[in-house]
């Protein structure tokens, strides 16, 4: 059956194409790093990370022999680590069993830590010329309302629906600009809200702008309210140095660095809990403001204050370590620690 969307997208992608870094020359390396860094991130916001990072980890080998601590830092601001680190350990696993490159086929690519189903068939249609479909969010959005995708889009059922839509419209070795073209029609033309459906390429077979509920395509589960952490951190000072201490490896913000803290319970002020908590024998010097930042599944407001301090306090971690304040800005940071940081030199300025 021959696809009724493929050719007119195929044609608007030749004259309307976006113009990315990796798309010019698809080496496998480049378009991963690409695709894991675009997870979650807005493409404008990550295209400087991805130069930066090119720049100093510009091949696999250079990335699986580096310390994981320049991983993160070179990460830092974009968010979700663990993406940095399974890139690190994929990198790692690629040198150690496929002689530093990346292995073609969909199910060894899937098998690296951090590679799905997307980024393996972005990386096997791109890189390798695979007819392989690749479907992000932007595609999603584009299948849901050509196709009137009427399930949650989260959903099990939707998931499989849209990989299936994919693939039956991919046209035989034209997957690469294919995969490209779907996403870069919901990244412009179908957008989530107001989408330009009058100067989009597939108007005329698109079931959603039939019906007139273009907008309420792709069918999103209804959202509860992140809850609300309130935390207090305690920037310990002993003359040019302060006291930090790094994440576990895993979890969240795994192998960051960041000042003590702890997470505040209702009743007693926040610099009261936090003096009872670390066991602080005097008060704060002053406080360095308030802090908030909201992650996939909760919100966290910070309040920091700055202490002297001759020794660390028994209730800090005994992984702690005193460390220069001009050397913060070398240690890979969460955006709230980042924050604090930040605060801190500007209060000492």
């Amino acid at each position: 059956m021959k696809s009724p969307i493929a050719e007119p997208l195929l044609r608007w992608y030749a004259s309307r194409q976006r113009s990315l870094p990796w798309r010019a020359r698809p080496r496998p390396y480049a378009v991963w790093v690409a695709e894991i860094m675009a997870q979650q991130t807005r493409l404008e916001s990550m295209l400087p990370y991805y130069r930066r990072w090119m720049r100093r980890f510009p091949t696999i080998r250079s990335l699986a022999e580096a310390d994981e601590q320049a991983v993160l830092a070179a990460w830092e601001g974009l968010g979700y680590y663990s993406r940095a680190r399974n890139l690190r350990r994929a990198a790692q696993i690629v040198l150690r069993e496929h002689g530093g490159r990346l292995p073609r086929s969909l199910e060894s690519l899937q098998s690296l830590p951090g590679i799905g189903a997307y980024t393996a068939g972005a990386i096997a249609s791109l890189s390798f010329g695979l007819d392989a479909p690749a479907v992000d969010g932007n595609a999603i959005r584009v299948l849901a309302r050509l196709f009137d995708v009427d399930a949650p889009a989260g959903s099990s059922a939707a998931q499989k629906r849209f990989w299936q839509l994919a693939a039956e419209h991919l046209p035989p070795g034209r997957a690469a600009e294919y995969n490209q073209a779907l996403m870069d029609l919901g990244a412009s033309l179908c957008s989530p809200r107001r989408p330009r459906c009058n100067e989009c390429p597939l108007a005329e077979v698109c079931q959603a702008r039939e019906l007139g509920i273009q907008e309420l395509r792709p069918v999103r589960a209804a959202r509860k309210a992140a809850p609300l952490r309130r935390m207090a951190a305690a920037v310990l000072r002993r003359g040019a140095q302060v006291l930090v201490a790094r994440r576990p490896a895993e979890g969240l913000l795994g192998g960051l660095w960041e000042f003590p803290n702890l997470e505040l319970q209702d009743g007693l002020p926040a610099e009261a809990q936090l003096r009872a908590g670390l066991g602080l024998a005097s008060p704060p010097a002053h406080g360095l403001g308030e802090f908030t930042h909201a992650y996939s599944h909760f919100r966290v407001e910070l309040a920091a204050f700055l202490y002297a301090e001759d020794a660390a306090p028994p209730g800090v971690s005994p992984d702690a370590v005193w460390v220069d304040i001009a050397e913060l800005g070398e240690l890979p940071m969460g955006k709230l620690d980042r924050g604090v940081a930040n605060a801190l030199r500007d209060a000492l300025e």
